[in-house]
C-alpha cells in the first residue's frame, strides 16, 4: 500500500510583475509547508509573475521564464525537501507564449511542464496561446499524477482524459475570480467524484487590477467529499490523501472502469 501524501496549496494574493518579490515569498511558503511535514506546496495559476499583467509584459516576461525561474523554484524546492507546482508565462519553441505550470521535486528535478489547453476570456486569450496536449501523468511518491490549469478542469474531457491515463491525482493552479465560487464549491468535487480521483485546486485571492479573486482552493476527494478548504484570505490549506479513501470510491463509484470497459469489450 502507498504510504499517504501530504499537499498544501498555497492561497496567496498575487503580486504581479514582481518576481524577486514572488520568489521571497515562494521561499517563506516553503518554509512554512516544509515544517508542517508537507510533500507538494502548489501555488496559483501564473504566480511567478501575476496573471493580469497584459500582452506586452507577458511578451517581455517570457524571455527570461524557463531556466531562470525553473532554477530558482529548483533551488527553494531542494532547500525545502519538497516538491513545488507553480505557474508562469513560458515561450515555446514556435514564439508564441503559453500559459504554463512546472512540477519540479524535491531533488529539483522538473517532472511535469503543462500548457493551458483553454483559455478564459479575453483577458486570457490576449496573452496566451493555448495548446491541446495528450494527458501526461508521471509517479510522484508512488501516486500517479498530472496537471491542469484553472479554466481546464471546468472542461469534462480534460480530467477523464487524464484519469483514462491512470491518475490518481490532478493538479490544477488557478486564477480564478469571486464571480465563479461554483467551480470551487461545486464543480471540483464533482470532477473528482465522476473520475475517482483527488483534485488539488489552489487559486489566487484579493485584487489584481480589475479582477477580484475568489480564494475558496480546495482538495476534493474520490468520493466527492471536501478534503480541505480555504476562505477568502491568504493561507496555506493542507490535506492527506490516503490510498483507503481512493481503493473505496473506486469500488463504490466505477465510472472510469465501465467506460474502459464499454470501449474495450471482452472477446
Amino acid at each position: 500500500m502507498r504510504a499517504p501524501l501530504k499537499l498544501a496549496l498555497w492561497q496567496s494574493a498575487p503580486a504581479p510583475l514582481d518576481v524577486p518579490g514572488n520568489l521571497e515569498r515562494l521561499e517563506a511558503a516553503a518554509h512554512e509547508a516544509a515544517n508542517a511535514s508537507a510533500q507538494l506546496l502548489v501555488c496559483p495559476e501564473m504566480f511567478i509573475t501575476g496573471y493580469a499583467i497584459g500582452a506586452p509584459a507577458v511578451q517581455t516576461l517570457a524571455q527570461v521564464a524557463d531556466a531562470t525561474w525553473a532554477d530558482a523554484v529548483a533551488a527553494i524546492a531542494q532547500r525545502h525537501q519538497l516538491a513545488v507546482v507553480y505557474g508562469y508565462p513560458e515561450r515555446g519553441a514556435d514564439g508564441r507564449v503559453y500559459n504554463a505550470a512546472q512540477w519540479i521535486d524535491a531533488s529539483g528535478r522538473r517532472c511535469l511542464n503543462y500548457r493551458k489547453a483553454y483559455l478564459f476570456g479575453e483577458l486570457d486569450r490576449s496573452q496566451f496561446a493555448a495548446e491541446a496536449q495528450s494527458a501526461r501523468i508521471f509517479d510522484f511518491h508512488g501516486w500517479k499524477v498530472g496537471m491542469l490549469i484553472c479554466y481546464d478542469v471546468e472542461f469534462p474531457e480534460a480530467t477523464r482524459a487524464l484519469a483514462l491515463a491512470g491518475a490518481d491525482l490532478i493538479v490544477v493552479p488557478t486564477a480564478n475570480m469571486a464571480d465563479y465560487d461554483f467551480v470551487a464549491r461545486s464543480l471540483v468535487p464533482v470532477r473528482a467524484y465522476e473520475n475517482q480521483l483527488f483534485v488539488a485546486y489552489a487559486n489566487f485571492t484579493g485584487p489584481e487590477g480589475a479582477l477580484q479573486y475568489g480564494g475558496l482552493s480546495v482538495v476534493a476527494g474520490p468520493d466527492g467529499a471536501t478534503l480541505a478548504q480555504a476562505g477568502r484570505d491568504e493561507v496555506l490549506v493542507f490535506a492527506t490523501l490516503d490510498e483507503e479513501r481512493l481503493t473505496a470510491a473506486r469500488q463504490a463509484a466505477q465510472h472510469v472502469h465501465d467506460l474502459t470497459a464499454r470501449r474495450n469489450p471482452p472477446i
